[in-house]
């Protein structure tokens, strides 16, 4: 199997200058392209220098559409905004599209999916591998410990943090809520301590890479990394 040619958003940004460094770093895949928003200080400047790797003739662009005809898929953990344009855009061409942001509204949720039904999305509130076993634990935990139990969501972030409640703690809290039978809306619970800790951009990088390898060979569709690591059935 070739190379997936993948192209990175926001590519400027922290979390994408290190999708550029997991791209170069992992076996199946290959830069692209990179876009980052008009009026960005990086637009013009080579994605390889930007991330620190040294030049690799990827210069970032502002628009992502004519880069989707030389490309496989697109990594996009950038604002809602920006993420429901690039859906329609790779639904268009039939693309994969791994989404990693957070802050989308139900809404958003419901124009993403209809996407699915043209293009191959797999979205997360996050990519981690850890997080997304995590959370198959936490559902199963919830689904087994009776109403004794209760189940608590403590979250800690840098000061840059710009969503809250961020996308992991709405992921557990929807566990939680599933393993229960209840509407995450309409309780709220305390308990147990299952506990992840992310010191490292690189782990949601490297499973939004793989997100992205998996993707290629799904037909049309939402999913999310629960499909992609099999833990549907946990």
């Amino acid at each position: 199997m070739s190379d997936m040619r993948l192209i990175v958003a926001g590519a400027g940004g922290r979390m994408g200058r290190t999708l550029i460094h997991a791209i170069a770093a992992m076996d199946g895949a290959i830069l692209a392209g990179a876009v980052e928003a008009a009026g960005s200080a990086v637009i013009g400047r080579d994605a390889g220098e930007l991330a620190g790797l040294g030049k690799n003739g990827v210069s970032v662009a502002t628009a992502l559409e004519p880069l989707l005809a030389q490309a496989d898929g697109l990594l996009d953990f950038t604002v809602p905004a920006a993420t429901i344009a690039f859906a329609e855009l790779t639904a268009r061409q039939g693309l994969v599209h791994v989404i990693g942001t957070t802050g989308l509204s139900s809404e958003d949720d419901k124009l993403i999916a209809e996407a699915g039904k043209r293009a191959v999305i797999v979205k997360s509130g996050n990519m981690s591998l850890g997080v997304n076993l995590l959370a198959a634990l936490v559902k199963r935990v919830a689904k087994t410990l009776d109403e004794d139990f209760d189940v608590e969501i403590l979250e800690m972030h840098h000061n840059k943090k710009v969503d809250a409640p961020s996308g992991t703690a709405l992921m557990l809290g929807r566990a939680a809520a599933e393993g229960r039978g209840v509407d995450l809306d309409q309780h709220s619970e305390r308990g147990r301590e299952l506990v992840h800790r992310a010191e490292d951009r690189m782990i949601f990088a490297r499973g939004a890479v793989r997100a992205a390898r998996w993707a290629s060979g799904q037909k049309p569709g939402l999913y999310s990394m629960v499909d992609v690591l099999g833990l549907a059935d946990i």
